[in-house]
């Protein structure tokens, strides 16, 4: 599978970005397939091949979360912004599953929320 992604190029603490397509396993800076563009996140200079881009996406060419998230937000190509922090979308799905799940069973609790909390200590004086 192709996967469009970032490879990072640049000095030490002055990043800067390659958009490149390469399959999934594949080093980042080993052989890519296509250099797309470039992005600088210092002044947020994006420059990419909107028309290369196209074409892998209708070829099946998948992208990270992170790379997604730069196209949608210079209007490159149309979609949703994916929240990156958090759990990720497949995990989401997982979740909901639990919470359809806990509300079918729920657990009824024999506790009377009214009644002071018993130590273990009260327990025993009870016994003797």
């Amino acid at each position: 599978m192709l996967k469009i992604k970032l490879a990072r190029i640049g000095k030490k603490k002055s990043p800067t970005y390659r958009l490149i397509i390469s399959e999934v396993g594949r080093d980042p800076y080993g052989r890519i397939l296509e250099n797309l563009g470039n992005y600088n996140p210092r002044t947020k200079d994006l420059q990419v091949k909107a028309e290369r881009i196209n074409y892998w996406l209708s070829q099946g060419a998948q992208m990270t979360i992170t790379v997604n998230n730069l196209l949608v937000g210079h209007k490159i190509i149309t979609g949703n912004i994916i929240k990156i922090r958090g759990q990720q979308p497949a995990l989401d799905q997982n979740k909901d599953k639990k919470q359809e799940s806990d509300q079918a069973n729920p657990i009824i609790s024999e506790v009377n929320p009214s009644a002071p909390p018993q130590s273990e200590n009260d327990e025993a004086k009870k016994e003797e």
